[in-house]
């Protein structure tokens, strides 16, 4: 009855989206509908060019649809702090500005984006965090080494250094 004709066609198609995005708990735009707060993509460019952050740790805002900075890394601040800023039971994204000595004895710098996913983490959380990463890093231009955790041990002092090379 509801396909009588085209225009009750499309309000019953969207009728039916609607309820089983709200049944599955996860909005429809999860994926590509979340926005990025211009502060983020300000944020990365100062770490990025004048080196005036050690990290960034991001967040997913999911009542205004949007990704923010949470916070910000001094450039004196290590590796430890950076992360002790990472909640132990919230998903988050991060930038990591990682200094290094080369075999040859060079100092160098590589950009680490950090998807931070523990296993504590609410489902739906993870489900966000997890459909957004590619259109959030895809505001990033430059990041040079990606990471995924889900605990502390898998992002430690010395996965970066072997990842860094």
């Amino acid at each position: 009855m509801c396909f009588d004709s085209d225009s009750n066609r499309s309000r019953c198609a969207c009728m039916l989206l609607e309820m089983i995005s709200f049944c599955a708990g996860v909005k429809a735009n999860a994926a590509s509908g979340m926005a990025v707060h211009d502060d983020c993509k300000l944020k990365f460019l100062e770490l990025k060019a004048k080196r005036t952050y050690r990290f960034i740790v991001y967040k997913i805002e999911e009542q205004q649809k949007q990704v923010v900075v949470e916070k910000l890394g001094e450039p004196g601040q290590s590796h430890d702090d950076f992360a002790a800023s990472l909640p132990a039971d919230e998903c988050r994204y991060a930038i990591f500005d990682f200094d290094f000595v080369t075999a040859e004895n060079c100092q160098k710098s590589k950009i680490f984006f950090i998807a931070w996913s523990p296993d504590t983490a609410r489902v739906r959380s993870k489900m966000i965090y997890a459909s957004s990463k590619d259109r959030f890093k895809r505001e990033l231009d430059g990041i040079q080494v990606e990471l995924q955790a889900t605990d502390p041990t898998e992002m430690d002092l010395d996965i970066f250094k072997s990842r860094a090379n």
